[in-house]
């Protein structure tokens, strides 16, 4: 009986597991892996309760707590982060996301507070539909989370004949930005990695010219591993690009130019590699992708933004599943 109670976590396991097998850059390996221990974790409160019934208690008790304080938390870290995001980075949209998500989230409790206190039924309603729409948009975001941490740590074991860097701009002009500094130490480490084990991949940096730009952001890059001791004839430049998508498509060209059934490596920041990795996965480019470092702060903003870009890469699914919900929240609350 009670083996049986792990079996729901055990399907999301198997299909976890055939999904990340199949490709480990798949989004949905996130929702998997979630879904696997939420049933994970009722399960083993069982196997507790049947040891003791106390600590399963005191557990339900902590878990319910923590639960009703998150969004508190959650609001005022985002509103923190937020407030040092507008004074490290300025007054940009971008800068502004993790100071409105934490003003949203409690302006929700505030008017969810303010409908059970006044019985205003539209108010009601209308704080019904958006619940609901955030609780599926807050389970994508967990997913997303959650397999961006996983798919971040995954060391990648085989050959590669290509690291590719990806642009991420530049300052003064011709400057490399510690953000870009960051990408281009991770690519020379792997690159170094590779060489000590005997092979000799091509390092390919990645990135077009800006309008505020002296040079492409490419060639900027390319002198800046040069300067750190990477032979100059072990790198590649593509100075053509201006998205990700471009990043991946353009060097996908040169790679395939080189070496048809290249293997490759793309370099980025953390709060990057998941959405890098669908990209990579679109443009059908044979390339996983690791991540650099981030500063603290940066983090909670840029990886909202991220997990925007990726919501609306999957738009007519997400949005017709958004709408279902407002349907269904409306009708129940009429």
């Amino acid at each position: 009986m009670h083996l049986l109670v792990f079996a729901p976590a055990g399907v999301f396991v198997v299909m976890f597991a055939c999904s990340f097998l199949y490709d480990r850059r798949l989004i949905r390996n996130g929702v998997y892996l979630f879904l696997a221990l939420l049933f994970l974790a009722p399960a083993l409160l069982v196997s507790l309760e049947s040891v003791s019934e106390t600590a399963a208690k005191i557990l339900v008790v902590a878990v319910l707590v923590l639960l009703v304080l998150m969004p508190f938390v959650l609001a005022v870290f985002l509103i923190a982060n937020g407030v040092t995001m507008l004074r490290r980075e300025g007054r940009r949209l971008a800068n502004l996301l993790s100071l409105a998500a934490g003003a949203g989230i409690l302006l929700f409790i505030g008017l969810r507070v303010l409908a059970n206190y006044t019985r205003w039924k539209p108010l009601a309603i209308a704080l019904s539909v958006v619940g609901y729409v955030l609780a599926y948009v807050s389970l994508l975001f967990v997913c997303f989370l959650l397999y961006s941490f996983v798919y971040g740590r995954i060391r990648h074991r085989g050959a590669v004949d290509f690291i590719v860097v990806l642009g991420s701009g530049l300052i003064g002009g011709s400057r490399v930005p510690p953000l870009l500094a960051g990408r281009l130490e991770r690519a020379r480490a792997a690159f170094d990695a590779e060489r000590a084990k005997g092979r000799d991949p091509l390092l390919l940096t990645s990135g077009g010219q800006g309008p505020d730009e002296d040079l492409p952001e490419a060639r900027a890059m390319a002198d800046y591993l040069i300067a750190a001791g990477v032979p100059a004839d072990r790198i590649l430049v593509e100075d053509k690009s201006r998205t990700t998508q471009e990043n991946l498509r353009f060097s996908k060209a040169l790679m395939q130019d080189r070496k048809a059934d290249y293997r490759a490596l793309v370099v980025t920041n953390n709060f990057h590699v998941m959405r890098a990795a669908q990209i990579a996965r679109r443009e059908k480019a044979m390339a996983q992708v690791i991540g650099s470092p981030t500063a603290r702060y940066f983090w909670p903003s840029a990886t909202i933004r991220e997990f925007v870009a990726v919501f609306l890469a999957h738009r007519v699914l997400n949005l017709g599943i958004c709408a279902l919900l407002t349907a269904v929240g409306v009708l129940l609350a009429l």
